[in-house]
């Protein structure tokens, strides 16, 4: 497959968040219609940056593997199709998850992050379905539970409380900044 690409993105060795903030400010020197390589290592890039284009009418082209390295391509929307960044609205501290965690107040954490970063700590009783998966399984969530969602940032938690919020769930919250500060309990399970 020949694709012809306007830009190419190194973010090799770089994990989330990293390929999408270095895409979102490449993306501003493409002009509209163009096409953008990134390069990645981080196997969760391909969920974020199909997230990431989702949210911001830039379209996700696909993605091809060789050896360990992911090739992304996006093309730039044209100005009718962009739209402003979406950031699900509803958000928790870390501080409040664990207050109510700590409280044994009746919530869900779902932790979208990868397989391999859950196992080297989740919070404990956290469902894990990584961000790519999340569109084929977010049956196996119950809609009235309030769910709250985390990831290592904050990135990725805000696209699945987008797609699960389309998806008719009510009582979504993203838990910011994520697992990265976080400094409740920790279950390892490597």
């Amino acid at each position: 497959m020949e694709v012809t690409v306007n830009k190419v993105l190194d973010a090799k060795g770089l994990a989330c968040p990293m390929p999408i903030v270095r895409t979102k400010k490449e993306m501003t020197t493409l002009e509209p219609g163009q096409v953008m390589e990134i390069q990645a290592t981080d196997k969760g890039s391909t969920a974020d940056l199909k997230a990431w284009a989702d949210s911001t009418g830039n379209q996700y082209l696909g993605t091809v593997e060789e050896g360990n390295v992911l090739k992304h391509y996006l093309r730039k929307a044209r100005s009718e199709e962009e739209r402003t960044e979406a950031k699900h609205p509803d958000v928790v501290s870390l501080d409040d998850l664990l207050n109510m965690l700590e409280g044994n107040e009746k919530i869900t954490v779902l932790d979208v992050r990868e397989p391999a970063e859950y196992a080297f700590g989740h919070i404990p009783g956290s469902i894990n379905i990584p961000l790519g998966e999340l569109e084929h399984r977010f049956e196996e969530l119950n809609n009235e539970e309030n769910l709250h969602i985390i990831c290592r940032t904050g990135t990725r938690s805000d696209f699945a409380a987008q797609q699960l919020t389309e998806k008719g769930f009510k009582n979504i919250k993203n838990v910011v900044p994520g697992m990265k500060d976080w400094t409740g309990p920790i279950n390892k399970s490597h």
